[in-house]
């Protein structure tokens, strides 16, 4: 099968971005005209910040060396640890990664973090040092902080985004060194939602990864415990481009009249409604789990200075759950700021980013609270988890009070030892 899977994964400013707009360049994968930095990060905050917040998935044809030419799905992730959600999800897709290292700081705490994560996935990781043109660039150092803190003994391969060297060979050793993915059309299907978002016209639209079988339109399939017949899929080029058939491997959208965005959850499995299958014997149950196991850390209220925009901000909320199940809110009524919503982030960086698009892409007008985490309070009456200030008990019936804290493994040479 001449398909490769794979994702770009580093710790923040490590060149993910950029690597992309090269292979995408490359490849002539992009229309010359709508070619620019960071072409995959098409929303403004990600563009004005200089930082991937959603990861993004385009197919790709690749003519390698050995003359034959293959699909590439290539998937471009955040790094930063508040969107770590979005780098899990997008390797559910993949059977490799690309490791990104910058060659002037070293592996960082998400490059180790992502390199856990692919290898209890059991991804193919191809270790690349980007970055080789600067003048701080340690390449042996790098080099072995690979082999030595992250356990990966294949040689890396060396390049400059930021220039286009070192492209070809990385292309080549997508080829070679990541499995095609296994999968037979002929066997019963079994699709995983990976991401999804909602059009107004075609209600949700589900990106999907086959893993067996093989969707077309008219087929009748089973979402959760309801039932849907597709409408059309396609291929995630440039655009979504329809297509006849999605089969084992191939990764793509599919639209089938999903009106409810309540009921679309990502890591779950599409099943065909004639086979009797039950979506709970999920083959991939294990990275749903590392999925919903993703919680909130920082907590806040979010009020709409105008009481009538309401119902406005609840659907904008809907909206932004479909495509981020870390996101969590819950209804709240305040004697002081009206009715609004106690939502949950994974840090205060994911805080801002979701208030700046509900401002700027639902043009809703809001009040945030300032930030608290969860406290562990111990009363006479038994021990509480507290979210939210206003649900304190009175003090007079307070023991204890548990802060979050930092359990930490430092790596640092030995000659920086002592500072620290």
């Amino acid at each position: 099968m001449n398909i490769r899977n794979f994702c770009i994964v580093s710790h923040i400013d490590h060149g993910k971005s950029t690597l992309a707009d090269r292979i995408l360049e490359y490849t002539n994968s992009v229309p010359k005209n709508l070619m620019k930095e960071q072409v995959l990060d098409q929303m403004d905050l990600e563009r004005e910040r200089g930082i991937t917040i959603r990861s993004k998935t385009i197919r790709i044809k690749y003519k390698a060396l050995d003359g034959k030419t293959y699909i590439l799905n290539l998937v471009d992730t955040p790094g930063h640890v508040d969107f770590s959600y979005e780098v899990c999800r997008a390797m559910i897709c993949c059977e490799g990664a690309i490791l990104l290292v910058d060659a002037s700081q070293g592996v960082e705490a998400q490059t180790l973090a992502n390199t856990y994560l692919a290898k209890k996935i059991g991804l193919k990781i191809v270790p690349v040092i980007n970055k080789i043109d600067l003048l701080t660039a340690d390449v042996d150092e790098s080099k072995k902080q690979i082999k030595n803190i992250l356990g990966i003994e294949t040689q890396p391969l060396l390049c400059s985004a930021k220039q286009g060297t070192g492209i070809k060979e990385i292309m080549e050793s997508i080829i070679n060194q990541i499995p095609s993915p296994a999968g037979d059309p002929a066997q019963d299907l079994e699709a995983v939602v990976f991401d999804s978002f909602y059009d107004s016209y075609r209600a949700g639209v589900i990106f999907t990864r086959v893993f067996s079988g093989e969707l077309k339109p008219g087929k009748k399939i089973v979402l959760g415990q309801k039932e849907y017949e597709i409408q059309e899929l396609g291929y995630l080029y440039w655009k979504m481009c329809p297509a006849q058939k999605l089969s084992a491997g191939e990764v793509g959208y599919v639209i089938a009249g999903i009106k409810n965005i309540h009921d679309i959850k990502i890591g779950d499995t599409i099943v065909e409604k004639s086979s009797g299958r039950d979506c709970s014997t999920y083959t991939y149950s294990g990275l749903k789990r590392d999925i919903s196991s993703i919680k909130p850390f920082v907590f806040a209220g979010i009020y709409p200075i105008n009481p009538g925009e309401y119902d406005n901000l609840r659907m904008a909320l809907e909206k932004l759950h479909l495509t981020d199940s870390s996101f969590q809110y819950s209804p709240v009524s305040s004697s002081a700021l009206g009715p609004g919503f106690h939502c949950g982030f994974l840090g205060s960086l994911h805080l801002e980013i979701t208030q700046e698009r509900l401002t700027r892409e639902y043009n809703l007008d809001l009040i945030v609270t300032s930030p608290n985490v969860v406290y562990q309070v111990k009363t006479s009456e038994g021990e509480l988890q507290i979210d939210n200030p206003a649900k304190f008990p009175a003090w007079n019936k307070i023991d204890l009070i548990n802060e979050p804290y930092i359990k930490a493994t430092i790596v640092v040479p030995n000659e920086y030892l002592s500072p620290v």
